[in-house]
């Protein structure tokens, strides 16, 4: 891995150096993007325009850079659409891309989860774009090629077909915000998640606060817990859940997240409580203290006042790729 980023950061320095050079030959062949010596004029351009257009991969050595949500990956690989225990989904967003290290993974849960679990095989979503980085539309991680959307529905007992797989409907495993569905959601679905925890290379799991619930009551006198710190509730995941590896070792260019470390060394006490009161999901009733604030003035003498207008909300200007880590500008531009 050190002589993979060496080669990496020689080629980010010849990417700064051809500005002075002109435009290399197989930079001018992509008409995608400029040339390495034009990369200055994308910088305020909206990343994810730059990244979610790209149909290839950066040619580089396998190298994630940046954070899971504000980075880019090099020498990203596809996992094959159809494999002995796995299908990949939506495979017209592009998204079924990610390091060397990430693929493997999945090969490799998929094949233990048939074997140990009983499980069909995996439906995989969204991994990352051919180059990472930001996206057109959805996540705001997936970014350098270490993270992975899996359904929590069972693959079939057949391949799919291409228009199946962009069209079919995940299966919701939750009743509301507080409760599983328990005629969807199994003990086959927590023995996947806990095999899937049970890898080192996994370093968290993201599922629907109830998931996470079920899982701890499921495994309340069980003297092996610790998997379960790993298991991180977040809303949004009552269909898939979405598996993040660590960092690999020697990636230098790789923000890790840090392992998860709950107080009660599972995650199942306060933290688990948090996403089961009302400040996660804005639902909180304000409370004022005091006299009720008296009516707004409608009139002035008689002569009506005009009436406030509506708070407009700006959305935030979007993130260009000068937000992005300087390793970013050469992963776009290589051949």
């Amino acid at each position: 891995m050190c002589s993979a980023r060496n080669s990496l950061a020689a080629l980010i320095a010849a990417g700064f150096l051809l500005a002075a050079a002109g435009p290399a030959p197989a930079a001018e062949a992509r008409a995608s993007v400029p040339p390495a010596a034009d990369v200055r004029t994308l910088l305020n351009k909206p990343a994810k325009k730059l990244f979610g257009h790209q149909k290839t991969p950066a040619h580089l050595p396998p190298e994630p850079i940046g954070f899971y949500s504000r980075g880019c990956a090099a020498g990203n690989v596809a996992i094959p659409l159809t494999g002995p225990a796995w299908q990949v989904m939506r495979p017209h967003r592009n998204r079924y891309w990610g390091q060397p290290r990430l693929i493997a993974f999945l090969r490799k849960f998929a094949r233990d989860a048939k074997r140990k679990v009983g499980w069909r095989g995996l439906l995989i979503g969204d991994l990352s774009q051919p180059r990472g980085g930001p996206m057109l539309t959805g996540h705001a991680s997936h970014q350098i090629g270490l993270d992975a959307d899996i359904w929590l529905t069972e693959m079939p007992g057949r391949v799919l077909t291409t228009k199946e797989r962009n069209t079919i409907s995940a299966t919701l495993m939750t009743l509301d915000r507080k409760r599983i569905n328990p005629q969807r959601f199994t003990m086959r679905h927590a023995r996947l998640l806990k095999l899937a925890a049970s890898y080192g290379e996994v370093q968290r799991i993201f599922v629907h606060p109830p998931i996470k619930k079920f899982l701890c009551d499921i495994s309340r006198g069980n003297p092996d817990r610790r998997w379960l710190a790993k298991i991180r509730p977040l809303y949004g995941h009552n269909y898939h859940f979405h598996v993040r590896l660590r960092c690999p070792k020697g990636a230098g260019y790789c923000k890790d997240q840090g392992d998860p470390k709950p107080a009660d060394g599972t995650g199942c006490g306060k933290h688990l409580a948090y996403w089961y009161s009302c400040k996660p999901w804005r639902s909180c009733k304000i409370v004022r203290k005091g006299p009720p604030a008296p009516p707004p003035k409608l009139f002035h003498d008689g002569i009506p006042l005009p009436r406030p207008r509506p708070r407009r909300l700006v959305p935030p200007p979007p993130k260009t790729l000068a937000w992005l880590p300087k390793q970013c500008r050469t992963v776009l531009v290589a051949p």
